[in-house]
C-alpha cells in the first residue's frame, strides 16, 4: 500500500492546491493527514494563499482517502467544517506486517515514543522539520510541513510504500528518505 503524507497546512490553500496536485501524481491508496489544518497558529506567520474555509472545502473533496490526526492547533470548530475525522491524537494504521503509529507530535514524538516493536513506523508532523531515520530499530518520520517549513527546508511532503520512506520537495527533488530493511 503506498501512503502519502502531507502535515501542517495551517490554512494554506495555496500550499493545500500544490500538494493535491501531487496527490494525482503519486496515486497513493491513501492521504494521511498529520494536523494543523486550517489555523497558522500564533507563533506563525499567515502562510500563502491563507484561507481556511476553502482549505475545509478542498480537503473534503477527498474525505474518502483521508486518514486523519488532530494538530495542536486544531479545534471542534474545525472539525465542523471537515467531512471526515480529525479528532484523534493517532491512529495505528497496519501495512505490510508493520504497525504505523500516526500523530501530530505535540503529544508523543520522536523523543518521547510509544510502545513499539522493532520495525514499527512513528512518524509525527509538527516540528516542520523532515526527518527519515531508524532510532533504536523503529523508523521515526517526519514528511516536513506544506505550507511553513521550517530550518531551512523547502516546502515537503512524504510517500511511504513498500521500499521505505521518502521526504519530496514540490519540484520532485528528494529531501530525505530510509529504506525499510
Amino acid at each position: 500500500m503506498k501512503l502519502m503524507f502531507i502535515s501542517d497546512i495551517h490554512g494554506s490553500a495555496h500550499w493545500l492546491e500544490q500538494a493535491l496536485e501531487k496527490v494525482k501524481q503519486e496515486a497513493p491508496d491513501q492521504i494521511v493527514m498529520l494536523g494543523d489544518f486550517m489555523y497558522h497558529g500564533p507563533r506563525n506567520p499567515l502562510p500563502e494563499g491563507y484561507n481556511p474555509a476553502l482549505v475545509a472545502e478542498m480537503l473534503n473533496q477527498h474525505k474518502q482517502h483521508i486518514v486523519a490526526v488532530r494538530g495542536n492547533c486544531d479545534a471542534e470548530v474545525d472539525q465542523m467544517l471537515l467531512e471526515f475525522p480529525m479528532m484523534a491524537d493517532y491512529t495505528l494504521i497496519l501495512n505490510e506486517g508493520r504497525r504505523i503509529y500516526v500523530t501530530h507530535g505535540h503529544g508523543f514524538n520522536m523523543e518521547q515514543l510509544p510502545p513499539l516493536l522493532e520495525n514499527d513506523i512513528f512518524i509525527q508532523g509538527h516540528t516542520h522539520v523532515p526527518v527519515a531515520e531508524i532510532r533504536e530499530g523503529i523508523y521515526v518520520l517526519n514528511p516536513g510541513s506544506i505550507s511553513l517549513p521550517k530550518e531551512n527546508y523547502p516546502n515537503s511532503y512524504g510517500i511511504l510504500d513498500s521500499e521505505g520512506f521518502v521526504v519530496k520537495d514540490f519540484e520532485g527533488g528528494i529531501v530525505k528518505s530510509v529504506s525499510f530493511a
